[in-house]
Parts: C-alpha cells; sequence; structure tokens
C-alpha cells in the first residue's frame, strides 16, 4: 500500500508587544497541528520580533527573504502564517514566494472545515464562510494578467474579468445565504419539536474531548477523533440520568482566532448552544495553555450571546494531567498525578464552581458529573416544565 504523501508546509509567526514570545510557541504548536490535520507535515518554523506586521509582507523584507531561501532549497509546498493575512500581503508574498501556496490561518481553518463537512447543511455554511473569504482577495488570481494593465487601452481584459467573477461570487453568496435561512427555519422548528425536555449542549475548545463524553452519557456511537474540528454538524441525543431525560447536543469546537465569518456562517449550528438550558464546558486540563483556551470560549460565548445560563465547568483528561508544582520538585512517576481530592483543593475548583474532574477516556469519575448535571437539569426542569417529570 502507497504511503500517503503530505505537503511539506513552513510556519510563521510574529512575536508583538499582544503575542509575546512565551505564548507564540504554543501558537505555532496550534497551527502546526492545523497542518496536521488538514494533511500536511510542517518542516521548519520561522519566527520575527516585530512590533506589528509589515503592511505590505507581514514579515519583514529581510526575513521574507530567509523564508524564501530556505522553502526553494527544501521544496516547501506551502507557507502558512499565524495570523489572517491581507489581500495586498497575499499578492505580494505570492510574487516573492513563486510556486509555493501562502495560506493564512484563516484560510487554513477553512480547508479543515471543507474536508470535514458531510452534511448538505454543513456544507453549505462552509462555502459561505469560503467565498466570503475570497471575494475581497480575487484581483491576486488575476497576476497573469498584470502584464496588460496600465496605459491606455489596457484596463480591459483583467479588469472586467475580475467584475465578472465578483458579480458571480456575490450571487452565489446571495443564494447560499437565502438557502441557510431556510435551513435555519427548519433547524428552529425541529428544536421547538423536540418536546419539554431540558437541553444541554457541549461546549468547549476543539479536541477537548467533548464526542467522547457525548458518547459516554448517551451511551451512542458518536465519531471521536484526535484531530481539530472532527465533529462540525451538530449531534443531538436523548440522555437519562436516574428518572429525567433530557436532550444533549455536541457542536463544533471552537479555537483562537476562529473566524468571523464561520461563526456567521454556522448560525444555525450554534443556535443549539444559544438556545441550550445549561452549558457543559469541556476543558483539557493536561494543555498547558488551557486557562487561555477557557478564555477564548468564554469570548466566543459572549460573541453568540450564550453566556446567560447555567454552566459547569468540567476539566476533562484529568489522566493526563501533571501538576507543575510537582514538577518543580522533580517528583516521578504517580507523584505528579493529583487526586480527586487534591484536584477539588486547587484554585481551579475554587474559582470556577460548579466545576468537576473527569477523565472520559478512562471513564473516571463520570458519575459525579452525571450528579451535578441531574441536580441541576432537574430544578430547570421543574421550573420551566412542572407536571412533565416521570416518578
Amino acid at each position: 500500500m502507497e504511503t500517503p504523501k503530505f505537503e511539506k508546509a513552513v510556519l510563521v509567526g510574529l512575536i508583538m508587544p499582544n503575542q509575546p514570545e512565551s505564548r507564540l510557541k504554543e501558537y505555532l504548536d496550534e497551527l502546526e497541528f492545523l497542518v496536521m490535520t488538514a494533511g500536511g507535515e510542517t518542516i521548519k518554523r520561522f519566527v520575527q520580533k516585530v512590533d506589528r506586521p509589515n503592511t505590505a509582507t507581514f514579515v519583514g523584507k529581510g526575513k521574507a527573504e530567509e523564508i524564501g531561501e530556505y522553502v526553494k532549497a527544501a521544496e516547501a509546498d506551502m507557507i502558512v502564517f499565524d495570523d489572517e493575512l491581507t489581500p495586498t500581503q497575499v499578492k505580494n508574498l505570492e510574487r516573492m514566494f513563486e510556486g509555493v501556496k501562502v495560506l493564512d490561518r484563516t484560510t487554513l481553518i477553512l480547508d479543515i472545515f471543507a474536508s470535514r463537512a458531510q452534511t448538505a447543511h454543513a456544507k453549505t455554511q462552509v462555502q459561505l464562510a469560503q467565498l466570503q473569504y475570497l471575494l475581497p482577495r480575487l484581483t491576486r488570481m488575476w497576476t497573469h494578467l498584470e502584464r496588460q494593465k496600465g496605459g491606455i487601452g489596457m484596463r480591459g481584459p483583467g479588469e472586467s474579468q475580475i467584475e465578472s467573477d465578483r458579480r458571480a461570487i456575490q450571487h452565489t453568496i446571495s443564494l447560499l445565504r437565502d438557502k441557510l435561512r431556510t435551513i435555519d427555519r427548519v433547524m428552529a422548528t425541529q428544536r421547538k419539536s423536540r418536546g419539554n425536555m431540558v437541553r444541554v449542549a457541549l461546549v468547549g475548545y476543539t479536541n477537548v474531548g467533548k464526542s467522547t463524553i457525548m458518547r459516554l452519557l448517551s451511551k451512542s456511537e458518536v465519531y471521536a477523533d484526535n484531530k481539530l474540528f472532527a465533529t462540525l454538524d451538530t449531534t443531538v441525543r436523548k440522555v437519562t440520568i436516574e428518572n429525567l431525560p433530557f436532550l444533549l447536543s455536541d457542536t463544533v469546537g471552537f479555537i483562537r482566532k476562529l473566524p468571523t465569518r464561520l461563526i456567521e456562517s454556522f448560525k444555525s449550528t450554534l443556535d443549539e448552544v444559544r438556545e441550550a438550558d445549561i452549558l457543559l464546558h469541556v476543558v483539557d486540563i493536561s494543555h498547558p495553555n488551557y486557562e487561555e483556551q477557557i478564555n477564548v470560549v468564554k469570548k466566543t460565548l459572549d460573541d453568540i450571546q450564550a453566556l446567560d445560563k447555567p454552566v459547569i465547568l468540567v476539566f476533562n483528561k484529568i489522566d493526563a494531567y501533571e501538576n507543575e508544582a510537582a514538577n518543580d520538585y522533580e517528583l516521578e512517576g504517580e507523584n505528579q498525578k493529583m487526586s480527586l481530592t487534591e484536584l477539588k483543593k486547587t484554585y481551579m475548583a475554587l474559582e470556577n464552581s460548579p466545576c468537576v474532574f473527569i477523565s472520559a477516556i478512562e471513564k473516571d469519575n463520570i458519575e459525579e458529573l452525571k450528579t451535578m448535571l441531574y441536580d441541576i437539569a432537574i430544578k430547570i426542569q421543574k421550573e420551566k416544565y412542572p407536571g412533565e417529570l416521570l416518578y
């Protein structure tokens, strides 16, 4: 069997006053994970310290030349920047790195979403986001016509073609928006017809184990994988804890710098979160930067106006969590692991009530999660739907 060929990628990031060096490694680690998820392989990282991105080429001229020399020697397939590039920056960089794909973080995320989309609904949402991103960048697709620009009588072919394409894309965007509005209405009707049951939504950073928890609680097969954005379409399952049935939904994971266009396009998917009665905010406690991930999710929830509801913080992957204090004392093996009793005494527990510590993969402490969820859900059930409980 032939081994699949991975495209070779070079990553580029900036150290800026609002993005210090201590955080950039984490950001580029995540960008490398995105590249891997998309089917690529990272062979080199380039970093530059600047006050602000270069308006023409994102990095400085000297750094751009250094990157170009390496890319040519290593025969890299693409250069991926950790921020969104302007149309001008993309155009200039593609001219400098002729024959090599220039991608930014947004393009990469959109590409992964496109590969993950399975249903017509998800495909429509991704296509809309891609076209909205492409529209202001059309001119870079016509660089082969530049020799015809400038001078009287030389402005026709390229300009007219770009305008023609722009009108075609605007028309397609309009059609896709109409299609999504229809889908939104259908899905809203479906949500209303689900009966008088409490609705719980799993939210969290991408790849924190939401789908694994969904499988545990619902006892059904839900796709889960150690890749970013394994889930795009909303999955809804009926779950019963003790005598209480409720609906549990698993939605797309959030990520740092999630493109605004995706949030807009995935409105109907995110409505599951907005209309939920309870949020289970899942956190990968083993991730070195989990606190920033918590803040990213909270900001996204705020952006979609979904913070006004009960939230249970679910610290997942305690089996992989190592105590930094233990590492400082160079303790080995199990001494670095913290017991549930110790975890409940940490600042994480004291500052994030209600919260629960679990390992979905090892099925550790799932009963406490169920009990906590039941206590909140039964209270909401009695308030919203009195007389609906089955005893």
